[in-house]
Formats: C-alpha cells, structure tokens, sequence
C-alpha cells in the first residue's frame, strides 16, 4: 500500500526489519534515507524495497554532512534498542542503547526535522529510573525550538495481535505542537492469535488447524528477539512460554514449516514458523525477511510493528498540514 498523504519526507534510523518504516510509508511518507549497523537488517529492506536508499552504518558513526539529502526532511524516526530497565545516570554514557537514543536525538541538531518520533520501553515514558535520559531529551530538543508528547501505545489497541506496549516521544517544532493528537485505537476488539494464524495453520492440510484456532483466543505475549550473541529462536522468557503453552503453542523454538497432515494425530504443543512470528508483528504476509531462520526471527522480534508506525505517521501529518 503506498501513502495516503504525498509529499512528506523521513530519516529513518536503527531501521532494523523495516517496521517502523513500512507504516510511515502506509501513512504517506517517503524516506530520504534508512540506517542500520547490521547487514542482514539492510538486505531485508533491500528485498522489500530496492528503490529504498540504505546505508548500512552505525548510528554512532554516521555524519548528516556527508549526506546533505536528510537536512531539513518533515520526520526523524527511530525505532531504537530497548534501553535497560534498570538504567541510572550513572551508566548513561557508556551504555551502548543509550547512546544511540541519545545519538538520535543529537541528530536532531544537524538535520532539523519538522518532527522526531522516538520508539523504545514503556518506562521511558515516565520511570523513575529514566528521568536523567528524559532530561536530557528534554534540554536538548527544546533548545532547538521542539516541544515533546510522551505516551504509551499498545500495539493490540492497533489490530496487531500481540500484547506489545510501546513507549513514544513525539517531538514537534512549536507551530505544530498543538495539532499533534497520539494516535487513538484503531480496533475496538483485540485480534487473537487463532484468528490471525488459523489460514496460516491450515496451509498444508493440518486438520486441527480449527480446533487449536478456537482455543488460542488471546492475543499473543510480546515478541522478544533475543541477543545476537547468544541461544537460538524462542518466544521469550518462562513465563511468556508459560502464556504460549496456554495457547497450544511450544514457546521454546520455531518451527521450518506450519504443521501438516503428519500432525493430525496430535503430538502435543504446536510450534510456530517466523512467518507466522512475523504476522504476529502485524507485517504484511509479502514482507521478506533475509537470513537463516534464527536471523529472520530476530529482526521480526525487535521491530516495530508496522500498524502502530502507520498510526503515528497519520496523526504526525495531520499535525504537520498547513
């Protein structure tokens, strides 16, 4: 789907699978420019959108003056690595997710963009223990001219069937402060995870694909893509494979394929495929992803679900129409 409003230009940064990148497309922008340090990430967009200028770089690295085209674009985006619960002023500058959220908003600086969207935890909005990280991004966008909303998304409230709470500081230059609305739900009724899988299930002729649909009525937990470093694919922790297992699904691995009829007799807990992940994420079923498949089921588990990137780039140019 192509934008809805034409005319509107974004950086995006920490671009990862493409998420956030691919709603504010939906919504109407056209990216100048996609960051992201890891190659795999860069070849998914490649794959998706070849058209797309990506630069495979460190945030942390990269210069605005070597790439006059994001000076002056309507959006700076950035969908960044999740801050540590447990962050203090005292580990602020040498904690490697906060320097790129505070990279991010350093960008600001040299690009001057009509808006900033910043992604991250929950508790970035108003913890205790991020209140130094949230002085800062105060201090320094309202030096430039920016006043900021902060709030929390759920992406379930977006028709993402997942539990997915977001934590956002949408910045805008002072003359579009007060359009600025955050986003409303666009769904009165979550979407559960047999309703959004149950095609996907019965792809290969699985004859319990009905029954397991019927009974996983929830919406799924939150997607964790893990550590590069270490361990294959899973769902999440014991407690998030706990809430799967209540849903007939193996939370500890991922499958090759979707089940089939060699499945029919029954062999306990199902597993799900990155695909089905990635529809959990609420990406299109055409969105590729490159890599092997622990690879692929990180970038879906890290990236922003592409709905709730949508809503934002909406209720952002709403804001910025003169």
């Amino acid at each position: 789907m192509r934008g809805l409003v034409s005319g509107l230009r974004f950086v995006d940064v920490c671009a990862g699978a493409g998420g956030l990148a691919l709603g504010l497309e939906q919504a109407g922008f056209d990216p100048v420019l996609l960051l992201d340090r890891k190659a795999v990430a860069c070849e998914t967009l490649g794959l998706n959108r070849p058209h797309w200028k990506v630069l495979e770089m460190d945030l942390l690295d990269f210069v605005p003056d070597e790439h006059p085209q994001t000076y002056d674009v309507d959006l700076l985006s950035a969908g960044l690595p999740r801050v540590k619960s447990s962050a203090t002023a005292a580990r602020a500058e040498t904690d490697e997710e906060e320097q790129l959220l505070r990279a991010a908003v350093l960008l600001a600086h040299s690009i001057q963009p009509r808006a900033v969207i910043l992604e991250n935890v929950p508790g970035l909005v108003d913890a205790g223990a991020f209140e130094p990280l949230r002085g800062f991004v105060r201090k320094e966008l309202e030096h430039l001219g920016y006043r900021l909303h902060w709030f929390i998304l759920n992406a379930a409230d977006f028709g993402v069937p997942q539990d997915r709470k977001q934590g956002v500081l949408v910045a805008l230059k002072d003359r579009y402060f007060d359009r600025f609305r955050p986003p409303a739900p666009t769904v009165q009724d979550h979407v559960p995870v047999g309703r959004a899988l149950r095609d996907s299930m019965a792809a290969r002729g699985w004859s319990g694909a009905d029954a397991w649909a019927a009974q996983a009525i929830s919406v799924a937990p939150t997607l964790v893509g893990g550590s590069d470093n270490r361990g294959g694919a899973d769902l999440g922790p014991t407690g998030t494979k706990a809430a799967w297992a209540r849903m007939g699904v193996n939370g500890g691995t991922l499958a090759n394929q979707v089940p089939g009829p060699e499945d029919d007799a029954g062999q306990g807990l199902i597993k799900l495929t990155d695909a089905q992940a990635a529809l959990l994420q609420g990406f299109p079923t055409e969105w590729r992803f490159a890599g092997l498949k622990t690879a692929r089921y990180r970038q879906i588990g890290h990236a922003s679900p592409p709905p709730v990137g949508k809503a934002l780039g909406l209720a952002i140019a709403a804001a910025l129409r003169d």
